[in-house]
C-alpha cells in the first residue's frame, strides 16, 4: 500500500507525468463534448426505445462512446477507422510491399501505413454512416430530410469519425496508453450512471439471485482477464562469453518473457468492429429495389439476429483476430536475428532458424489458450442473455472486458514511466 502512495504522488508532482496525464484529460472532455451536440432531425424518445431494444447499436454505441445515444456529430466513432486498420492489416498477408511497409522499413514505413489507414477510413465512414442514417430514417427516429440536408448530416457525421480519430492519435502520442482504447474506455464509464439509474428504478426484489449471480460472474471475469493478461512464458536465454581488450563480456543468463495474450484487447474491438457491417449492409441492401441483392439483404439481417450465429461469429474472429493480430505484431524470427547478432543463445537450441522454429512452437501454443479465453470470455455475456433475456447483458460484457484491459495496459505504462524515472 506504501508503494501505491509513493508512486502516485510521483505521478502528480513529476512534471512530464502530470502533463500527460492532464492532456488525456482535456481530449476526453472535448471528446464528451462533442458527443452531446447532435445533429438536426432527431426524435429523442423513439431514438432512446430503439436503442434500448437492438443489441447492434447498443455495441456501436459502445464504439462511438456514447455518441450514437444522441446521435450527436460524433456518432460513428472510431469505428471507421478500426475497421481500416483491420482492412489494411489483412492487406499485408496479400501484398508484400504493404508487409515491408509495415515491418520492415522501422517508423518512417509505420507512418506510411497508418496514413493509408487514416485515407480508408474516409469512404469507410461515408458508407457506414449512410448505412445507419438509412436505418434510423426508416425507424422515424431521423425526420424526413430533403436531400441537401441528408448529404450534410453524412459530411459532418464523417468528419466528426475523423476528428475523432484524430483526438485518439493525439492522446497516444502525447498521452499515456493507445488513445483508441482509452476512448471506448471513455465512452463506457460515461455510459455507468444512466445504466446503474435504470437498474435502481427497475430493482426487483425476487431478482436478487440473479443480480448476485451477475456480480461474481464479473468479478471472476475481471480476475480471469487480470490472471491472463498478466500471465507469462519465460524462455531461457545466454549470453555468451566474449574477451574485448582485457576484460570478459556477457555469460550471463536473462529470459524472454512471452505474454500469454500479446494482442491484449484488440481482437475484442476487431471482432466488434466487423459485426457491426453485416446489419448495416442488410439495412442498404434491403433498400435497393433489386430481388436478389434483397435476398442477400434478408440473410444478413437474419445473421445478425440470430442469437447463436452471431456469438459463433464473434468467438470465431477474436479468436482468429487473437492469432493475427500476434502474428502482426511480434516476429520470432526477427527476434531470432536480434539474439544471434547480440550473442545470446536459448540452450539447446541451435541459433538461427531452429531459434525463430522454437519460439514460434511456444508462441503458438500459449496464444491458443489466450485465444480461447478471450472467446469465452466475449460470448459468455451472449450466453447469459440468452438464458435470462436482458439485452444489456451482452453490451456490458464487452464494455467490461475492454474496460479492465484498458486499465491494466495504462497501470503498466504509468509504472513504466515511473521506473524510467527512478532509474
Amino acid at each position: 500500500m506504501e508503494n501505491f502512495w509513493r508512486k502516485l504522488k510521483v505521478v502528480f508532482t513529476d512534471p512530464s507525468l502530470r502533463k500527460k496525464i492532464l492532456f488525456i484529460f482535456f481530449a476526453l472532455i472535448i471528446f464528451r463534448i462533442f458527443a452531446a451536440i447532435p445533429i438536426p432531425g432527431v426524435d429523442a424518445a423513439r431514438l432512446s426505445g430503439f436503442l434500448a431494444d437492438n443489441q447492434f447499436l447498443g455495441i456501436l454505441n459502445v464504439f462511438s462512446g456514447g455518441g450514437l445515444s444522441s446521435l450527436s456529430i460524433i456518432m460513428l466513432g472510431i469505428g471507421p477507422f478500426i475497421t481500416a486498420s483491420i482492412v489494411m492489416q489483412l492487406l499485408t498477408i496479400m501484398v508484400p510491399k504493404l508487409k515491408a511497409l509495415y515491418q520492415e522499413e522501422g517508423e518512417i514505413g509505420r507512418k506510411k501505413f497508418t496514413q493509408y489507414s487514416r485515407l480508408l477510413t474516409v469512404p469507410l465512414a461515408l458508407v457506414q454512416g449512410f448505412g445507419l442514417m438509412t436505418l434510423l430514417t426508416r425507424q422515424g427516429i431521423i425526420s424526413n430530410l430533403t436531400s441537401f440536408e441528408q448529404i450534410t448530416n453524412l459530411i459532418v457525421i464523417t468528419a466528426g469519425s475523423v476528428l475523432l480519430m484524430w483526438i485518439g492519435e493525439l492522446i497516444s502520442e502525447y498521452g499515456i496508453g493507445n488513445g483508441v482504447s482509452i476512448l471506448i474506455f471513455a465512452g463506457i464509464i460515461a455510459s455507468l450512471p444512466a445504466q446503474i439509474n435504470q437498474l435502481v428504478f427497475t430493482f426487483d426484489t425476487a431478482q436478487i439471485p440473479l443480480y448476485l449471480t451477475f456480480l461474481v460472474a464479473a468479478i471472476l471475469i475481471v480476475l480471469g482477464i487480470i490472471v491472463v493478461t498478466e500471465a507469462e512464458r519465460p524462455i531461457p536465454v545466454t549470453y555468451a562469453k566474449q574477451v574485448r581488450g582485457a576484460k570478459m563480456y556477457g555469460g550471463v543468463s536473462t529470459y524472454i518473457p512471452l505474454r500469454l495474450n500479446q494482442a491484449g484487447v484488440m481482437p475484442i474491438i476487431f471482432a466488434l468492429s466487423l459485426l457491426l457491417f453485416p446489419q448495416m449492409i442488410s439495412t442498404v441492401l434491403l433498400g435497393i429495389n433489386n430481388v436478389f441483392l434483397q435476398k442477400i439483404g434478408g440473410f444478413l439481417e437474419i445473421f445478425a439476429q440470430t442469437a447463436w450465429l452471431y456469438a459463433l461469429a464473434y468467438f470465431v474472429l477474436v479468436f482468429a483476430f487473437t492469432y493475427f493480430y500476434t502474428a502482426i505484431t511480434f516476429d520470432p524470427e526477427a527476434l531470432s536475428k536480434n539474439l544471434q547478432k547480440s550473442g545470446a543463445f536459448i540452450p539447446g537450441i541451435r541459433p538461427g532458424a531452429s531459434t525463430s522454429e522454437y519460439i514460434n512452437k511456444i508462441l503458438t501454443r500459449i496464444t491458443f489458450v489466450g485465444a480461447f479465453f478471450l472467446g469465452v470470455v466475449a460470448v459468455l455475456p451472449l450466453i447469459m442473455q440468452s438464458i435470462t433475456g436482458i439485452t444489456a447483458l451482452a453490451i456490458g460484457g464487452t464494455g467490461l472486458l475492454i474496460v479492465v484491459s484498458v486499465v491494466l495496459d495504462i497501470v503498466k505504462k504509468v509504472e513504466a514511466q515511473i521506473s524510467m524515472r527512478e532509474y
